[in-house]
C-alpha cells in the first residue's frame, strides 16, 4: 500500500491543478488551464484495490506465513494461513482484516464485498485500526453494506483515534465536502495525517496554505509542502510545485527545476503536467527547445482533452521529417 499503510486513503483529493501560470515567451495565446478557485475543491472517485502491509505487531504469525504468502501473490496460502491463525485465537484482528482484504478485492476466493464488510466488522470491533477505516470506505461507497456516511465517520474517527493516516485525511476531505465545509477542521486532519506521512494530506494542506482557506496565507509555506508532497511522488503536487517555481511562488523561480518535476508527473499521463512541458520545449525555458519532444506531450496532452490552440499552431508549421518524429515518440511512449 502507499506510504507502508494497511490501507490508503481511497477517497483521492481532486483540487486545481491550474495554478497561476505566467505566460511563456515567444507563446501568443495563453495556455489552457481552468481557472483557479477561491478555494480548493474535493470530490471522492470510486476507490481502488490496493494491497496490504505487515500488521503492526511483527510476532502475529498474519506478519509471517499469512502475510508473506499474501504479499508473494499466493491467496489461497494466504487465506488458510489466517484461518490456522484464527482457529488458534478467534480474536486475531490482523487474521481477520486480511481475510476481509482477500474478499473484497477477490483474491484467492470469489469477490464478495458483502462478506469483506463482515470480516472487517469483526476486525473493527476488535480495534484492529486498519479494518476501522476499510469498513469505514466500505460504508461511505456503499461496497457490501448499505451507504451510511454517519457510521463512515464514526468509523474513521475511531481509526483516526489510532493515528491512521488514511482515516485522518478522508475526514479532512468530509470536512469540505459537508454542507457548509470546515476549512479549519479540515487543515487540521490534514496536518495530522500528513504528520505520518500521507502526501495527499500534504498536498491538500499546502492547497489550504496557497489559499489562506482554514490557515493563515502563506504561500511560502504552500511551496514548502508541495515540495514534501512532490518528493513523494504526488503527481498534483509534482504538478503544483513544478507551477511554483517556475513563476517564483513562494520559493525561488528556477524555470529548469519546474520542468524537472512536470517531466515526473507528465510522464506518468498527466495532461497539465504534459502541456506545460510542451510549452517550454517549445520555446526553449529550462530546457533545450525540442520540437518534436514538444509535440510529442502536446499530442498526449490532447489526447486526454486538453488543448492548446498555439501548439496546434506549432505542429502545424512543422516539416514531414519532425511529423514522422513526432508520430514515432508517441508510439513509443504508449508503447505501440
Amino acid at each position: 500500500m502507499r506510504g507502508g499503510r494497511a490501507a490508503p486513503a481511497l477517497l483521492m483529493l481532486a483540487a486545481s491543478l491550474a495554478g497561476s501560470w505566467t505566460a511563456l515567451a515567444q507563446a501568443p495565446v495563453k495556455p489552457v488551464a481552468p481557472a483557479a478557485p477561491a478555494a480548493p475543491t474535493f470530490t471522492l472517485p470510486p476507490p481502488v484495490a490496493p494491497p496490504l502491509t505487515r500488521p503492526d505487531d511483527p510476532s502475529s504469525p498474519v506478519g509471517d506465513a499469512a502475510f508473506a504468502a499474501f504479499q508473494r501473490g499466493y491467496f489461497v496460502t494466504a487465506l488458510r494461513e489466517s484461518m490456522k491463525r484464527l482457529d488458534a485465537n478467534s480474536n486475531d484482528a490482523p487474521a481477520m482484516t486480511l481475510i476481509a482484504e482477500l474478499y473484497r478485492v477477490g483474491l484467492g476466493v470469489r469477490r464478495d464485498f458483502a462478506e469483506a464488510a463482515r470480516w472487517y466488522k469483526l476486525a473493527s470491533d476488535r480495534d484492529d485500526p486498519n479494518a476501522s477505516f476499510a469498513l469505514g470506505r466500505a460504508y461511505l461507497t456503499g461496497e457490501g453494506v448499505t451507504r451510511d456516511e454517519k457510521a463512515a465517520r464514526a468509523l474513521f474517527e475511531k481509526a483516526a483515534a489510532r493515528n491512521h493516516a488514511g482515516a485522518l485525511y478522508n475526514l479532512g476531505v468530509m470536512e469540505l465536502d459537508s454542507p457548509v465545509a470546515n476549512f479549519q477542521r479540515a487543515a487540521d486532519f490534514f496536518r495530522r495525517a500528513s504528520e505520518v506521512g500521507d502526501s495527499d494530506a500534504t498536498y491538500a494542506l499546502a492547497m489550504l496554505y496557497r489559499e489562506g482557506t482554514g490557515v493563515p496565507q502563506d504561500r511560502q509555506k504552500a511551496a514548502q509542502l508541495l515540495k514534501a508532497a512532490a518528493d513523494e511522488r504526488n503527481i498534483a503536487a509534482e504538478v503544483e510545485f513544478g507551477v511554483a517555481l517556475f513563476n517564483g511562488d513562494g520559493i525561488v523561480k528556477d524555470e529548469a527545476a519546474a520542468a524537472k518535476y512536470f517531466l515526473r508527473a507528465a510522464a506518468r499521463e498527466n495532461p497539465i503536467a504534459q502541456n506545460r512541458l510542451a510549452r517550454m520545449l517549445s520555446a526553449g525555458r529550462g530546457v533545450q527547445r525540442n520540437l518534436v519532444e514538444a509535440m510529442k506531450w502536446h499530442i498526449l496532452a490532447r489526447a486526454s482533452g486538453l488543448g492548446d490552440e498555439y501548439l496546434d499552431g506549432v505542429l502545424a508549421t512543422l516539416p514531414s521529417q519532425q511529423r514522422i518524429a513526432v508520430e514515432e515518440a508517441v508510439r513509443k511512449f504508449v508503447g505501440n
